[in-house]
């Protein structure tokens, strides 16, 4: 199966119901569901989870995350993963975000496996512990063999993903033939994101502090800026078909 191309999604970091109220409004496609936003996203609470999906009208996908120590966990936090997964498969999640890794920093199948089984029929994105991985194309290769998750989200092994574009660019190429997205995401803002999407083709990107005011992790989402992204998000697309049109015209 083989992901279509189109236009780029934009999902949006939220911690409350009124984040993801305000970044529909000015757009966005999707939204994450965190909580300790600063610590890079924990599992929310089941109240947040019903409250915000119960809120919008676009997709929402939850963090499972139980600690930020590392993407290691043991018996009771896969338990207690397991038991956040089926909450908000309960407050009607489109899907959920998690990442598992084990001592060597490969991905760690076995406890993935369980949390997909757990999932049942939701898609997954497998978040950023991917970049953590000591090797993300072989990291890549073995997420394709769950059918369950859809997409990666990734800076592309950096701690900002500007700092990756030839990475990005690469598992994007890879992607391509299968049916899982490259999600970048980390350090892109309005005045880097058309020019990325359009030297990358990456086909979705995921905002946190970038749309919110002031930059601020503790500050609300700007619908605004979630407007404007939306905005160059198209244009920039409009240069990336054209230029795939213009190539695949001169090949053929």
């Amino acid at each position: 199966m083989t992901a279509t191309r189109q236009q780029p999604m934009l999902e949006v970091i939220a911690v409350s119901a009124e984040d993801a109220l305000r970044a529909e409004s000015g757009g966005a496609d999707r939204i994450e569901l965190v909580a300790a936003m600063n610590e890079g996203g924990l599992t929310p609470s089941v109240r947040t989870m019903a409250e915000t999906i119960a809120s919008v009208a676009i997709p929402v996908r939850v963090m499972i995350r139980p600690h930020s120590r590392s993407f290691r966990y043991d018996v009771p936090d896969l338990h207690e993963m397991v038991t956040s997964i089926a909450a908000a498969r309960r407050a009607g999640a489109d899907g959920v975000v998690l990442g598992v890794l084990d001592a060597e920093n490969r991905v760690d199948q076995e406890s993935l496996k369980r949390l997909l089984d757990a999932a049942e029929d939701m898609p997954v994105t497998f978040h950023r512990a991917f970049d953590e991985t000591r090797d993300l194309d072989e990291a890549f290769e073995q997420l394709l063999e769950f059918p369950q998750i859809d997409r990666v989200l990734t800076s592309g092994g950096k701690p900002s993903v500007l700092a990756a574009e030839e990475t990005i660019a690469r598992l994007v190429e890879r992607s391509r033939e299968t049916a899982v997205r490259i999600m970048a995401g980390s350090g892109l803002s309005e005045e880097s994101v058309a020019g990325f999407v359009a030297r990358t083709g990456v086909g979705e990107v995921h905002f946190g502090r970038g749309v919110r005011c002031g930059m601020r992790v503790d500050a609300p989402v700007d619908p605004g800026k979630v407007r404007r992204i939306k905005q160059l998000l198209a244009e920039s697309w409009k240069t990336v078909t054209r230029d795939n049109g213009e190539t695949k015209a001169r090949k053929t």
